[in-house]
């Protein structure tokens, strides 16, 4: 590629710092030509090297890449530079659930019900892909459900089952707990649609259906599961009560694993699939324009703690060239080696090619 067809830092105006990600962080970015809006997500090579987080990142570029859909945050052009390596992603500027949850909105059944509908319709997109999400973040965007962060999506091949856990244990399906036990063949996809309804139960209830904590030990957690008698408020409508059911079903082989199972429910029968797929649907929950609807420190500490603040990249790069030649700071030789290595493999894409 040469320089002038390919999208690079310098095609973007940077506006503000959203956030701090596990893997690196976030800004608004607008792009220079078409004065489209986007999220940035920058990864320093270096703390990716590290943290030995490089084959994460990439695997995560490598699956954004394939995937285009109505309910996923789509990437639109990665690129990198000797510091970072770039995302440039769909702006979300709806806040995610769990910051709405905290701001205690209530979340009516019929919205549950679409940003079921829209989540069953990006998992089942995603199964297509033969991509279990394992998913943990769900962003609102101004109307509507995506969702984000596949960096600890599982590829699976044919009737294969993924083994390595990852997620986060509030929304991970009882199956996974039992790998750690080691009594387990594996799990599929069906653990998204155990997610999917812890997630509802939680917007429809402000709090989920079982009290769990990172560091709760998995034979605890298990012994939960089996214990703890799901309890749903009288007030929800015994369709929903029913739905969740069949979602938080311990029993894989009982749970609504696929989007044809829950299109199937009476429950779904007035569904209109297309016009939820094409965003028609008006949802009845719409955060406020005006709020950025996420927590605004970040923006203060990117500016007073940042000890490589984005917009004086030019300059330090610059600088850097100047004054050790061209490979930058010196590192010592394996350290080199591997950020050779980010530099070599790194995925760059763009989707307007």
């Amino acid at each position: 590629l040469s320089s002038s067809t390919s999208v690079n830092f310098d095609h973007f105006q940077i506006l503000r710092a959203i956030g701090k990600g596990s893997f690196g962080k976030v800004c608004i970015v607008q792009k220079k030509d078409t004065k489209k809006m986007y999220a940035m997500k920058y990864m320093n090579k270096l703390k990716c090297v590290e943290r030995n987080e490089v084959r994460n990142v990439l695997k995560e570029l490598q699956i954004m890449q394939n995937l285009e859909h109505p309910f996923l945050v789509n990437i639109w052009y990665s690129f990198q530079d000797e510091e970072d390596m770039f995302m440039v992603v769909d702006l979300l500027l709806g806040g995610d659930l769990r910051y709405h949850l905290q701001q205690n909105v209530h979340f009516s059944e019929s919205t549950v019900k679409l940003y079921i509908c829209e989540l069953a319709l990006a998992l089942g997109y995603l199964r297509s892909k033969h991509i279990i999400h394992r998913f943990e973040w769900l962003l609102l965007f101004p109307r509507h459900v995506h969702l984000t962060d596949f960096n600890i999506a599982a590829i699976v091949k044919d009737d294969l089952k993924a083994t390595s856990i990852a997620g986060t244990k509030p929304y991970m399906a009882p199956e996974l707990f039992q790998i750690f036990e080691g009594s387990h063949p594996g799990y599929s996809f069906s653990v998204d649609w155990w997610s999917l309804g812890i997630t509802a139960y939680e917007l429809l209830r402000g709090q989920r259906p079982y009290v769990m904590r990172s560091s709760t030990p998995t034979n605890e957690i298990l012994h939960t599961f089996h214990k703890v008698h799901l309890s749903f408020p009288s007030a929800w409508s015994s369709e929903m009560k029913s739905l969740l059911r069949k979602l938080l079903c311990i029993d894989v082989h009982k749970r609504i694993s696929c989007l044809a199972e829950l299109q199937d429910l009476d429950y779904m029968s007035n569904v209109s699939w297309d016009t939820v797929l094409s965003k028609q649907t008006p949802p009845g929950f719409i955060p406020n324009k005006r709020r950025l609807n996420c927590d605004p420190t970040f923006e203060l500490e990117e500016m007073i703690l940042e000890s490589k603040p984005l917009h004086k990249k030019k300059k330090r790069l610059a600088r850097k060239t100047r004054d050790h030649g061209s490979d930058g700071s010196p590192q010592n030789g394996q350290l080199q080696q591997r950020l050779d290595n980010v530099q070599r493999d790194f995925i760059i894409f763009n989707r307007e090619k």
